[in-house]
């Protein structure tokens, strides 16, 4: 999906082609839509190409007067895939007269610029809608890291009375996503560092102040996830051990279920031989196997109860 985006009075616009000083926003390109960039842009297919690639990591070089950023994003892909989080590179390029941004899913990033989650968005400053793409992907994994922390509590309710592993595999593939997202957030904050630190562009003092505030968001987003990692692992163990618990419980109930069944079974097994018994023709016989096989079991039944074996 090709989208050309022009900013006016700092509020963003689509407009129908490309034009100097716009945002061209790429997402799952088809061949042809990367060719019209390409040759809009004048970025070569190789250079656009590169942040398609899913395991691509966070860089950033300079080639000629074009700047190619290349950031790690959180992605949501659902409660069926193997894990609900990912992350998906984006890429940021910069021209003489235009900025360019490429990604092989729909990126959740760009789509809270785009619907005015920014109060404002020059697409003519480049540099600063850059570090305003750096600022809201920190913001984004913060709120997913939060998702996650949902989602681990509600697996937690349910894990008290669980006697099953859906609920411990669901534990681990929320854990996945979070080594994800801390894999993906250390890359981001090297990079951003790199480009603190080598200046690749020219930033004003409000850029400087802006990159400081990115660092500071994806430094908090570092220690969410380690955070949520620690207590996700820990809780695994426990829950591991929490599941064996309650399935000794319902072995143990489903045990003495069969004693207290087996015994009135053993009674009338005994009083129902085909072989002469004593006191098989006395008139209330029947009585009294019954209360016996009531009062047998009624006695396991309370000496089970004071042992706690229920």
């Amino acid at each position: 999906m090709l989208t050309y985006y022009r900013s006016i009075g700092g509020k963003l616009n689509i407009v129908d082609k490309y034009m100097d000083g716009c945002w061209v926003d790429v997402q799952r390109p088809t061949a042809e839509e990367l060719a019209v960039v390409s040759r809009e842009t004048g970025i070569e297919i190789d250079y656009l190409s590169y942040p398609l690639d899913p395991d691509e990591r966070s860089r950033f070089e300079r080639e000629d007067e074009q700047l190619l950023i290349i950031m790690q994003t959180s992605y949501r892909l659902g409660e069926e895939s193997d894990i609900p989080f990912d992350t998906v590179p984006l890429g940021i390029m910069h021209t003489d007269h235009c900025l360019v941004t490429v990604c092989a899913q729909e990126n959740p990033v760009v789509r809270d610029i785009v619907s005015g989650l920014m109060k404002t968005v020059h697409t003519a400053k480049k540099n600063r809608l850059t570090l305003q793409l750096f600022l809201r992907n920190a913001q984004r994994f913060l709120i997913d890291v939060r998702q996650i922390n949902k989602q681990v509590d509600r697996a937690e309710d349910r894990l008290e009375s669980s006697t099953q592993n859906k609920e411990l595999l669901e534990l681990l593939r929320l854990e996945k996503s979070l080594v994800y997202f801390m894999t993906a957030l250390k890359a981001n904050e090297l990079m951003m560092e790199r480009v603190k630190r080598d200046r690749i562009f020219e930033m004003y003092e409000e850029d400087a102040d802006l990159l400081d505030d990115v660092l500071i968001e994806n430094l908090q987003a570092i220690e969410m996830v380690g955070i949520a990692s620690n207590i996700l692992t820990s809780m695994s163990g426990t829950f591991a051990s929490v599941i064996n618990n309650n399935v000794n419980q319902v072995v143990k109930l489903l045990t003495v279920t069969t004693i207290l069944v087996a015994i009135p079974t053993l009674i009338t097994g005994i009083f129902g031989m085909n072989v002469p018994i004593p006191f098989q023709s006395h008139p209330y016989m029947f009585a009294v196997v019954m209360g016996l096989m009531v009062a047998v079991s009624g006695l396991l039944a309370f000496l089970f109860y004071r042992w706690r074996l229920f």
